[in-house]
C-alpha cells in the first residue's frame, strides 16, 4: 500500500504485491553432499545468498539521521546521500528552503535480502515545518505477501496558490521512519537508505491553476516486434535507459531491475510487462510474482502493476496515465499529480523470491513494451534553474528553463531521439549503449 497525505488530503493504493522471502542457507549443504535438500529449500537458499545488492549512487555522501531536529544534518538540493534507517523510531534531516521554490525529498529504503518483511511495513517520509506541522506525507509498503526489495517514498514542500501552509522561507525537516516496525514478520534489522532532494523553481508567469479537463485514457496496443536485449540496472543511479520499443532481460527471484524512460512535456507513457514461460516442468502459482513500479523524475511513485505467475507467459499493462504537464499537479488523483514534470521516469521490476519455491531459482524471461504518444510541447517557463539543473529536462538543458542550453550535445541528442520515438534497432543500440552509460552516470552525479 502507498499512502499520501497533505494538509487536507489523503490517498492510498491497495496492498496486493509482495512475496515471501527466501529462508535458510542450505545450498552449501547440498553442494558438499552433507545431506538431502528439498528442491524448494535449495532454491530459497540460493535466492537468499545470491540476490543482487542495490546499487547506491557512487557519489552518495554518507550522513547520519538524527533522533532530534536539534541535531539534524542539512541535505542540499541536487545531491544524493546514503544513510541508515533504524528498526524503530524516526530520523530527521534538515532542509533550508526559500519562499519561491518547491522542494521534493525522497527516501529509497533497502531492506537486507534474505530477511522477512511485513506486508504492512515499508518506509514513510514526511516534510515538516519548524513548528512540527506536516507539509506532506507519503508511505510505501511492501504489500502482500511481503518480499524484501527497494521501495521509495517522497514528500514535498509545495509552493502553490492552492496551499498557504509551509509557504514561508526557513528551516524544514525531512523525517524518515518505518511504516510498521511492530507488524508481524517485520524485519528487526536496520535498513540502508538512499536520499535525494530536488528544488523546482517558480514560473516566470502564473500558469493554469486547474488540471486538464480531459486526456486520452485509452490503452493503446502494445508495441510489437523483436525484443532487443537490455539488461536492467541495480538501482536508480544505474537505471538502464529505454526508448520506445520492445526490451528483454532475465530476472531472478528476489531481484529488482531498474530502467529509465525519458518522457518530454506533452508525451504520454505506456508500458506493458510480460513474464515468459519458465521452461520447467514445475507447477504451482504465485499470486504476486512480478511487481512493476513507475516512479517520476524525483522518485515519486506514480503507478504499479502486479502479475500472477503459473509458469506460463503472463502480461499486464500499466493503467493509462495522462500526458506530462505542469498543471497535472492541480489534480486530485495521486497518479495524475505525479505526472507533473518532464524528465527520466523509472520502471522498477521486482520478481518475488517465492517464485523460486515453485519454479526454481533460475531466471525468468522479462519483456517490457514501452510506447509513447502525444506531441512534444514547450515546458512551463521556469523563472530559474532546477537543482539538479537537468532533472526536469529531456535534452539540451531545456524543458522550459529560463537559461536553457547548458546540457551537453553528446548524450542529450540521443536522449531526445529516444524520448521522441525510440530507436528500435539493434545496430543503434550497439552504437549508443556506451554513450548512454556515460550520460546516465553523469546525470546521477549532478
Amino acid at each position: 500500500m502507498r499512502g499520501r497525505q497533505g494538509t487536507a488530503r489523503s490517498t492510498a493504493r491497495p496492498s496486493g504485491r509482495g512475496r515471501h522471502p527466501a529462508v535458510g542457507r542450505l545450498c552449501l549443504v547440498a553442494a558438499l553432499g552433507l545431506g538431502p535438500v528439498l528442491p524448494a529449500q535449495q532454491a530459497l537458499a540460493v535466492v537468499e545468498d545470491s540476490a543482487p545488492a542495490y546499487a547506491f549512487a557512487a557519489d552518495a555522501q554518507r550522513v547520519e539521521g538524527a533522533p532530534s531536529t536539534a541535531d539534524a544534518v542539512e541535505l542540499e538540493p541536487g545531491r544524493t546521500y546514503r544513510s541508515t534507517l533504524p528498526a524503530a523510531g524516526r530520523v530527521y534531516y534538515r532542509l533550508e528552503l526559500d519562499d519561491t521554490a518547491t522542494a521534493y525529498a525522497s527516501a529509497t529504503a533497502v531492506p537486507p535480502p534474505g530477511r522477512t518483511v511485513s506486508v504492512a511495513d515499508g518506509v514513510k517520509v514526511t516534510v515538516e515545518d519548524a513548528d512540527g506541522r506536516s507539509c506532506d506525507v507519503d508511505t510505501a509498503n511492501f504489500g502482500a505477501p511481503g518480499s524484501p526489495r527497494p521501495v521509495a517514498a517522497w514528500a514535498m514542500r509545495e509552493i502553490s496558490p492552492r496551499r498557504s501552509l509551509c509557504a514561508e522561507a526557513g528551516t524544514y525537516y525531512m523525517t524518515v521512519e518505518r511504516a510498521a516496525p511492530d507488524a508481524r514478520d517485520a524485519s528487526p534489522d536496520p535498513w540502508e537508505m538512499e536520499l535525494t532532494t530536488v528544488s523546482e523553481p517558480a514560473l516566470e508567469t502564473a500558469g493554469p491553476t486547474r488540471a486538464p479537463d480531459a486526456w486520452n485514457s485509452a490503452t493503446p496496443a502494445p508495441v510489437q516486434g523483436q525484443a532487443q536485449r537490455r539488461p536492467g540496472g541495480a538501482g536508480f543511479a544505474q537505471a538502464t535507459p529505454l526508448g520506445e520499443g520492445v526490451w528483454r532481460d532475465d530476472i531472478r527471484p528476489g531481484q529488482s531491475l531498474f530502467y529509465q524512460v525519458p518522457v518530454d512535456w506533452g508525451r504520454q507513457l505506456h508500458a506493458t510487462a510480460e513474464l515468459g514461460s519458465s521452461g520447467t516442468d514445475a507447477s504451482g502459482y504465485v499470486a504476486s510474482a512480478l511487481d512493476l513500479d513507475l516512479y517520476n523524475p524525483v522518485r515519486g511513485h506514480v503507478e504499479d502493476l502486479g502479475i500472477g505467475y503459473d509458469g506460463g507467459q503472463k502480461a499486464k499493462a500499466l493503467k493509462p496515465l495522462p500526458p506530462v504537464a505542469y498543471e497535472n499537479r492541480h489534480a486530485s488523483g495521486r497518479q495524475v499529480t505525479a505526472m507533473r514534470f518532464a524528465g527520466a521516469y523509472y520502471l522498477v521490476a521486482h520478481l518475488s523470491a517465492e517464485v523460486a519455491e515453485k519454479f526454481g531459482d533460475g531466471p525468468v524471461p522479462l519483456t517490457l513494451r514501452v510506447r509513447q504518444s502525444g506531441e512534444v510541447r514547450d515546458g512551463p517557463g521556469y523563472a530559474g534553474r532546477a537543482v539538479p539543473s537537468d532533472v526536469f529536462t529531456v535534452a539540451g538543458g531545456g524543458g522550459g528553463t529560463a537559461d536553457a542550453g547548458e546540457g551537453g550535445a553528446d548524450g542529450d541528442t540521443l536522449y531526445r531521439v529516444l524520448a521522441a520515438g525510440g530507436i528500435g534497432t539493434g545496430s543503434a543500440l550497439v552504437v549508443g549503449l556506451g554513450l548512454w552509460t556515460v550520460v546516465a552516470r553523469r546525470r546521477a552525479a549532478v
